[in-house]
Formats: C-alpha cells, structure tokens, sequence
C-alpha cells in the first residue's frame, strides 16, 4: 500500500515558528509532526510514501535521511506550488496502479485506515473521503452525504453556527479516476478535483468515524494537540504528562501543568510557572517567568519574571525581563 502525504504548504498561521521550518516538521511532543503521520500509515499497512514540497524544500533531507522503518520515503522536487490537487497528480508516477492514500502531513489523527480501506473496497468507490463531525463547520464548510454516504456536494462555509461532516483530509483514491489532470499548474483536490469527478458520477464516498482529529494550522491547535496527547486522547500514543525532555533542566521549584511539553536542551529557572504551553529545544525560561498557553520558540529566551499568555515566540527571539505580554507574535529581530 502507498500514500502521499501533503507536506507543501508555507504554515503562515503558525509563524514565526514556520519561517524557518516547514509546519511539518515542527516537534509534536517528542518528535516532528510528520513523524507521527508516518508512523500512523505504516500501523494500517502502508510501505511507501511520496512526499514533496516547493517550500524549504532543503529541511526535509535530515529528517528523510534520518528516518527508519517503515514506511519508505520517496522525495520528488515541486518546484512550484501546484495546491493540494496538483501534488498529489504529480505524484502519481510514484504511486502505481492500485488506490493509494492521500493525506495532509499537518493533521493529527488516530483514523482507522485499515477500516477506511475495507469500506472504500466494499463500496467499490473511486474515491473515499474521510468526514470528520463538528458541532461548528463554520470554519470548514461542509460536506453533503447521502443515506449511502455518497457524496453529493461539497458546500461552502456556513454563515451560522451549525453541526454537520468536515472533509478530514484523508483520501483513498483510484488513480485512474485522475487521468484527466495534468501538474502543471496548481489544482485544488478538494474545489476543482472532487466536485468534477462528482458531476462526473463517479462513486464519491464519504468514510464517517469517531476518530480523533485536529488540524496543526494554529498555535492554539498546536497546543491542543500537545494536551490531547498528553492525555491519552489519541490512540497508539502514550506520554507522561507533563513531558520534559531528558536533557532539559528543570527547576526543582518550577511548576508545570500536565499539558506542558518541554522540549530537549531547554533550561527552566527557578520559580517559573508553564501552564498549557509547549517549550521547545534550546530556550531558556528565567527565573519567575510566566508562561501561559503560549508557544516558545527554538533557542528563545524569556528573561527573568516575564509573563506570557497567548503568545508565540520566534525562534532565537528574546523576550525582556519584567515584559508582560498577551496575544503577542515576538520574532528575533525583536527585543521585548
């Protein structure tokens, strides 16, 4: 079985984290992000992936040359954005004949893939859409399934406030069914593929589940993932809580809540209180310092008795002593 993952996109809710490192391989607790979207594929059968990015495309190469097991990693260079939709067709060289996964390298999930496989065979569908149930799909758009799960249309965001299907970001695809695209300018799968290969009446099948899901496209997502996995909300993972790397140096009389991650080499001075944060490699947190649902940034510092709350600090920025700042997005450049 093979798959592609989605790895292109530029992250730009999520900077200054991103301006140096792809979303994807952002530390999710103990290990990249994308880390642990392999490692979900390769639970459910999955032995090859295609992966490919036009967007600091050189970051990858440690991360490939790095990984182990399965599944096996093919790179292939996108030397200009081609959307969701073009990457996956540019992909399909790579992929074979038989159906293939699809899926955002930025989406944290424990769907059963195995089961996914088995309705989409059952149903004989040329593609299968994984849904996800939301109480507000405001943010989503949704989408429209009938009594057998086909998929009748994908609908734009609503204007109020109302339950219903997301679209997941988890594919099973027949590739034949993509032989009338071409990579050669970017396509959305989800605007421009799907709602044609509908109109076209072919089998569009929607893969409805109980199964966690959260996208990584925000700080406060970021965070929300962190504190799901820390509280075994996710199946397949298991972390104490809070988790602190081996090699960080916590104070003994630092407090830290349960849904604090405190990455490798990272120092916590004494008196400093994390409370729904993540910490990541290198910084250093001073003595009395305040973190609240914040994300701090590789090699920051936050000076002695500084308070944050929502806040997002770039890599190697630095945050000045008795500073007291909320809702704030602090890059090196900046001294605060």
């Amino acid at each position: 079985m093979k798959a592609v993952v989605l790895v292109g996109g530029e992250g730009t809710r999520m900077r200054p984290l991103t301006t140096t490192t792809p979303k994807p391989l952002l530390p999710l607790v103990d290990r990249p992000i994308l880390d642990h979207v392999l490692d979900h594929v390769a639970r459910h059968g999955v032995h090859e992936v295609v992966l490919s990015s036009p967007y600091l495309e050189a970051t990858f190469a440690p991360f490939i040359g790095g990984r182990r097991g399965d599944p096996a990693i093919t790179w292939i260079t996108e030397t200009t954005p081609l959307g969701t939709g073009g990457a996956i067709v540019h992909a399909l060289d790579a992929l074979g004949d038989e159906p293939f996964f699809a899926l955002n390298g930025d989406i944290l999930t424990d769907l059963d893939l195995t089961a996914m496989r088995r309705a989409h065979a059952e149903r004989r569908a040329a593609v299968s859409i994984a849904l996800h149930r939301v109480p507000d799909a405001r943010a989503f758009g949704l989408v429209e399934t009938d009594a057998s799960g086909r998929v009748g249309a994908f609908r734009e965001k609503p204007a109020d406030e109302v339950p219903g299907d997301i679209n997941a970001g988890t594919y099973l695809i027949d590739p034949a069914v993509l032989g009338g695209w071409t990579a050669d300018a970017a396509i959305s799968i989800e605007r421009e593929i799907f709602p044609a290969l509908i109109e076209g009446g072919h089998q569009v099948h929607g893969f409805t589940s109980s199964a966690y899901w959260i996208d990584l496209g925000t700080p406060a997502q970021y965070l929300q993932a962190h504190a799901d996995l820390l509280a075994g909300r996710v199946e397949g993972s298991s972390y104490p809580a809070p988790w602190v790397h081996p090699s960080a140096s916590v104070s003994d009389e630092a407090a830290l809540s349960a849904d604090v991650a405190v990455g490798p080499q990272v120092v916590v001075g004494r008196g400093a209180s994390l409370h729904g944060s993540v910490v990541l490699g290198g910084a250093r947190i001073g003595q009395g310092a305040r973190i609240a649902t914040s994300v701090v940034g590789p090699g920051a510092e936050v000076g002695v008795g500084a308070s944050l709350e929502g806040c997002v600090v770039g890599p190697d920025a630095a945050v000045a002593a008795g500073s007291v700042l909320s809702e704030a997005r602090i890059v090196a450049a900046d001294r605060v």
